[in-house]
């Protein structure tokens, strides 16, 4: 094998690549990279939970493959001088890289031993530009479990139904909602579960462009075109958490707030909560303002934030992490909290009615 391309792209295409092999593998070629050199050069990553292939142009003297590892060779291109990288391969899987006044000589790992990547057919497929992808995602990742006991949350729910796209994640203390039209859809309504690690790599390839992401649906996997770079990822299996029934519809309170100074009026009296010094935000639903007061070991904090509306008193205590989360999610500069009970979850959406997000966060018991 035997190739030479832009530096920059190699580079870019096994930063992406490296996403999906594996920090420590028995398997010593799936902590790899397999390259090849067909009609483009390109570069597959794969832990056997998900796999990432990346193309670039190159000028192809001889086609081949071969496995090098991912950190060294990542770190090899990297620190090579700006220009022309050439890499070349025997048979005997010895590598040679020269760039400029730079080479380098390593031995690589065989192709035998690196896995095939799964193969599906896809019977659904949907279209969106990356950068709704890349918001949806980002505003919802958040609230995915990482507790393995319960595999499918840690995942994303993702809901087709008619020319709406849902985006669902929850982690059993708070629950994020996203909602999107889409403009392409070749797909009966239809759910599946993404894993968490997979989407984060998604959001983390896809640009702020309107160029379309592909998604194609198959029975135990599932796929993310995105420009040159394909994700693959299986499909996680369970019940997931029925969201519709546990968002209540009606609701006792309703406040209106200002995202920007409720985040700060945490943000301050959370200053004094630690790992060891934890404890809840205790937010007062007054007529017209929301006290704020945090009480640890290290002191006492209180703030106020104005609202509109009343929540007669209600005292109320929250994780400040997780209201915190959802509340810079939202994106939108007015909100609206919707609150029945000191023990009931609150609900925030766009006070402006939108339907496009809602966030749940339930609320921490408090003693005296």
């Amino acid at each position: 094998m035997k190739f030479s391309c832009e530096k920059y792209l190699l580079q870019t295409a096994c930063a992406v690549a490296s996403r999906a092999a594996a920090s420590k593998s028995p398997i010593p070629a799936l902590e790899g990279l397999l390259i090849s050199a067909d009609d483009r050069v390109r570069v597959k990553g794969y832990d056997l939970k998900k796999g990432i292939v990346t193309a670039v142009d190159a000028d192809i003297s001889e086609r081949g493959a071969v496995v090098v590892g991912a950190r060294l060779f990542g770190e090899m291109i990297r620190r090579l001088p700006d220009g022309i990288v050439t890499i070349t391969a025997d048979e005997k899987d010895n590598i040679f890289v020269k760039c400029g006044k730079s080479q380098f000589n390593f031995i690589g790992i065989s192709t035998q031993d690196y896995p095939e990547l799964p193969s599906f057919d896809a019977v659904n497929s949907i279209a969106l530009p990356q950068n709704i992808l890349k918001d949806m995602i980002n505003k919802t990742l958040f609230a995915v479990s990482t507790d393995e006991v319960r595999p499918i949350y840690t995942g994303t729910l993702f809901e087709i139904d008619g020319d709406e796209l849902t985006l669902v994640s929850v982690d059993g203390y708070r629950l994020a909602k996203r909602t999107e039209k889409l403009e392409s859809a070749e797909m009966e309504n239809c759910s599946f579960v993404v894993p968490g690690n997979a989407l984060s790599d998604v959001e983390k390839i896809c640009t702020d462009e309107e160029e379309p992401v592909r998604i194609s649906v198959g029975a135990k996997h599932i796929s993310f075109a995105i420009g040159d770079a394909v994700v693959v990822s299986r499909r996680l299996e369970g019940e997931f958490l029925n969201y519709r029934r546990s968002i209540p519809e009606t609701f006792r309170y309703e406040l209106k707030v200002d995202r920007g100074e409720l985040m700060n009026s945490i943000d301050r009296v959370s200053l004094i909560v630690s790992e060891k010094n934890s404890s809840p935000v205790r937010m007062t639903l007054n007529d017209g303002t929301i006290d704020c007061l945090c009480v640890t070991p290290i002191g006492r904090a209180e703030d106020v934030c104005t609202c509109e509306g009343s929540g007669e008193g209600l005292l109320i205590g929250f994780n400040d992490r997780y209201m915190k989360d959802a509340l810079k999610a939202a994106g939108v500069d007015e909100l609206k909290l919707c609150i029945n009970t000191a023990s009931s979850p609150c609900i925030i959406k766009a006070a402006d009615g939108s339907e496009s997000f809602t966030y749940m966060v339930l609320p921490v018991r408090l003693h005296a």
